[in-house]
């Protein structure tokens, strides 16, 4: 019997090794396939259950033609700008950037925007509160993370002020990252009272035919007014804390920066909302978004800003935050500025890095001290080594704060910022929102606030961190193979 049994096993074994060799490496990088076929050769029945689970970023195919439909309603009902009258003496390349990314995304370059960075986060809480008391039709809000505390109750308050004007209210938040922050119940009862509409993003709920990769997670911030005013950027609308005991414990408090924008862009926020919107709760307010909104807004140009709304996530054939990335460290003739709190480059990012470095371009780049997820911090730290060998400086924000800001700069002129990291969650699992802008002076902007991060961060040297303890180094390798489990 005994006998049997183990033949049992070992056939099953030897048959997932052999399935898992014709199906795990296909469409998938080498990186990525060999590390899921080391799991399941190592942890056979393991390995194979997880892959299954987790092993594609494929979105169900009712959700998938939900977003070709949404694509096709925005596609047409663009403004139609001259980009070369737009731009002016920006560079040639910009326009092949501005070119990729509405080919990928969708969105096109829009002029005439005002845009305000703001770097403290009660300034971003008081700008978005403001702008909800002035709405007169709608609100659309969604964000990753959506908690009632007493950081966010004045939010909270200012939504119920709207709706009590009858104004419009949708909110949308990530189903799994706002259910497992503490004191949800109280979140949902008083998103409930407040009288908006509100749904999850993302909902996973097999039994309601909701399924799909349990780890996928919509990762923007968006907020439009009446489609006249925008925010996005890396904030959460949570207690700088997130209510995490050890975050606590440690007197961690996250840094952030969100952007406020007038002009056409709001409209391509607002269709963002509206695509996810229609995605979810099947209500079509993509043509309120656009249409009537980039009618108007085309003629009631606001500023001197050209921005371009960037989507990405799985419901994109290509990862169109990447390949936008990729394309401004390629073109890039003077300097780089990266800040991102998670920072795992793929091979493709590693080669772009290590190419503008041989072509003697200064990059600076703005990560943690301190980090909230061990895996990532440890998965990023492997890089370290190989980046300062390129000769990229690193800047380490000095802890108990986590810089969770989220912007590159390229020469000086071009900028992009949103919600998304530069790791490969944010480009291969993550629903990301991330806007392109040209402009010297928004440019400056963020690059002071980059020299103020400067002065809260200490810099790396090679010496300093080849001679960290070796279970560190172990430990850092260990999870850069992690990285590749897309």
């Amino acid at each position: 019997m005994l006998t049997w049994v183990l033949g049992i096993l070992i056939v099953i074994d030897l048959a997932l090794r052999l399935v898992a060799l014709f199906i795990v490496p296909r469409n998938r990088t080498p990186a990525s396939g060999t590390a899921w076929l080391m799991t399941v050769t190592f942890f056979p029945l393991i390995g194979f259950l997880l892959f299954l689970a987790i092993g594609t970023n494929h979105l169900p195919k009712q959700r998938r033609e939900k977003q070709r439909e949404a694509a096709l309603r925005i596609n047409g009902k663009s403004p139609t700008l001259h980009v070369e009258t737009a731009l002016g003496n920006a560079p040639d390349w910009f326009v092949e950037v501005i070119d990729l990314n509405q080919r990928l995304g969708g969105m096109p370059l829009v002029g005439g925007n005002q845009v305000h960075i703001m770097h403290e986060t009660l300034e971003s809480y008081d700008a978005m509160i403001a702008e909800i008391d002035r709405a007169q039709q709608r609100v659309h809000v969604q964000f990753y993370i959506l908690a009632y505390d007493e950081t966010t109750a004045p939010f909270f308050a200012a939504l119920r002020r709207a709706v009590q004007r009858g104004v419009t209210v949708r909110i949308l938040i990530d189903y799994w990252a706002s259910r497992r922050t503490r004191g949800f119940a109280q979140t949902r009862r008083e998103l409930d009272a407040i009288g908006a509409t509100w749904a999850y993003t993302l909902p996973f709920k097999p039994m309601r035919g909701h399924m799909q990769r349990p780890d996928l997670r919509n990762h923007r911030k968006i907020v439009t007014v009446d489609g006249e005013v925008g925010f996005t950027g890396s904030l959460n609308l949570v207690h700088p804390s997130y209510h995490k005991p050890k975050a606590i414990r440690r007197g961690m408090r996250w840094i952030d920066l969100m952007a406020r924008f007038e002009g056409p862009v709001v409209a391509e926020l607002d269709a963002v909302f509206a695509t996810d919107w229609f995605i979810e709760v099947g209500e079509e307010v993509i043509e309120e978004s656009l249409q009537r909104r980039f009618a108007r807004n085309v003629h009631e140009l606001r500023g001197p800003v050209q921005c371009q709304v960037v989507p990405s996530g799985p419901g994109y054939a290509s990862e169109s935050n990447l390949q936008m990335f990729l394309a401004l460290l390629y073109h890039a003739r003077h300097s780089v500025e990266i800040v991102s709190p998670y920072f795992v480059p793929n091979d493709a990012m590693l080669y772009a890095m290590a190419n503008i470095r041989a072509r003697g371009i200064n990059v600076d780049l703005y990560v943690s001290e301190m980090a909230d997820q061990f895996l990532v911090h440890h998965a990023q730290c492997s890089y370290y080594e190989q980046l300062l060998q390129m000769g990229v400086r690193i800047w380490r924000y000095r802890a108990p704060a986590l810089l969770h800001t989220k912007y590159v700069i390229v020469d000086d002129q071009v900028s992009a910022l949103g919600s998304s990291n530069m790791d490969m969650r944010s480009f291969t699992l993550n629903m990301e929102v991330t806007v392109l802008l040209y402009g010297e002076a928004t440019a400056n902007v963020l690059g002071d606030i980059a020299r103020l991060y400067r002065s809260s961060s200490v810099q790396l040297t090679l010496g300093e961190w080849s001679t960290r303890p070796w279970y560190k180094r172990m430990a850092d390798n260990i999870c850069r193979l992690t990285s590749a489990l897309q």
